[in-house]
């Protein structure tokens, strides 16, 4: 790399990646705390994105809403939903974002090396710059508001990600899944509904949605990735010149805490929405759950996805089979 670009960032790891045809980087920009993970190769179809980890410390879905609106404007593109015109406009082959249990990501791709360049810029200004500070009614679009149609009629609450979590919490499936992770790590982030529990979305103020962006949304909180056939070195200097450079590193704590193991097992009930012309009886879901290691051992994860295929998901898998053939499923 030119020495211009040692000057202004950490190489951490330089490593080739032969099953992929690639040269992986890890860098770290030493004025932000940014880092930069990079794979350089001959792809022509680029790929970016901007990650933060953003550790949830209730249910009021703070990061999904968070994640909504600041696509809703931003410094330099402050048309009200720049990411709907990138949708109309732009030439990309994968345009999103992401709220998890304990990261939100933004990622984009293109093959047009100048569209390429666009979405960096419009993700990288929503990501650092957006408009929530100046406009509160995006809070509450996006978020959740009160809602009075008539005079004498009912007050309301309505609001994007209120209604999206409304539908989300209405499937048997997807309550099950959020309480297995709530319950397997109820001392950690894990044990808060990132993406928002419709109970809980109105207990979340306009002031702490801003200081949740505040803390987390910060250059020294954020991975940044770079994928395919491009001018590397030009990528990166532009990032310093346009957004890095901008920003000191800052003592911030976003680590995820390890659950303590119970001392005992745990035995949970939870009731669960249906339809109203379905029958209460044979609609029972029952889920045994337990914590082996983390995720971040790969072999281990590997072999506990080899297993599960061969126990419960190939054709004439035996657990599967023997729990179809006791009428349990």
């Amino acid at each position: 790399m030119k020495p211009e670009i040692l000057n202004v960032y950490e190489v951490i790891q330089k490593k080739q990646l032969t099953d992929i045809h690639a040269e992986g980087y890890l860098l770290r920009h030493k004025k932000s705390g940014a880092r930069i993970a990079i794979v350089s190769n001959d792809d022509e179809n680029k790929v970016f994105y901007i990650g933060f980890r953003t550790p949830p410390a209730d249910s009021t879905g703070v990061a999904h809403i968070v994640e909504h609106t600041v696509l809703c404007g931003s410094d330099r593109f402050p048309a009200k939903d720049p990411f709907v015109e990138l949708v109309k406009g732009s030439l990309n082959t994968f345009l999103n974002a992401m709220t998890y249990p304990d990261k939100t990501v933004y990622p984009v791709a293109s093959c047009n090396d100048k569209d390429f360049q666009n979405l960096m810029n419009v993700y990288m200004d929503a990501a650092l710059h957006p408009n929530i500070y100046k406009k509160e009614e995006i809070f509450k679009q996006e978020g959740w508001h009160y809602e009075l149609k008539e005079a004498d009629g009912p007050i309301t609450l309505n609001g994007v990600v209120y209604n999206e979590m409304k539908g989300a919490f209405s499937s048997p499936e997807g309550v099950l899944e959020r309480e297995i992770l709530n319950s397997l790590f109820p001392d950690t982030a894990y044990g808060n509904e990132s993406g928002g529990d419709p109970n809980c979305i109105p207990d979340l103020t306009y002031e702490d949605f801003l200081n949740f962006h505040r803390r987390y949304y910060h250059p020294c909180n954020s991975y940044i990735y770079l994928y395919g056939d491009m001018d590397i070195e030009e990528k990166l200097m532009w990032l310093d010149a346009e957004y890095l450079s901008h920003y000191d590193v800052i003592d911030l704590d976003s680590h995820i805490k390890m659950q303590k193991p119970f001392e005992q097992i745990r035995k949970i009930y939870k009731k669960y929405p249906i339809a109203s012309n379905e029958p209460m009886e044979d609609n029972t879901y029952l889920s045994y759950n337990m914590v082996i290691d983390t995720a971040l051992d790969k072999k281990l994860y590997q072999a506990f996805e080899i297993l599960d295929y061969a126990l419960l998901s190939a054709p004439g898998a035996p657990l599967k089979k023997a729990l179809i053939d006791a009428f349990l499923s």
